[in-house]
């Protein structure tokens, strides 16, 4: 998970970059990362139902 705080909506931001297109967020940090979890559960859920592949978990992300 990748958390940010938004400036302009005073909220912070997750992104799943592992899953296409998972996002969460919230007014505050422990809201945000309760709804990225949710999130996360609905997209597998939704992969799975829909037939999609879930990508391998790649770990620890490396930033240049």
């Amino acid at each position: 998970m990748i958390i940010y705080w938004d400036k302009t909506d005073k909220i912070f931001v997750i992104d799943i970059p592992e899953l296409p297109g998972c996002m969460a967020h919230g007014k505050t940090k422990k809201g945000a990362v309760e709804n990225a979890e949710e999130a996360v559960h609905l997209w597998i859920k939704t992969a799975k139902e829909d037939g999609t592949q879930i990508p391998v978990p790649k770990g620890r992300l490396m930033f240049a």
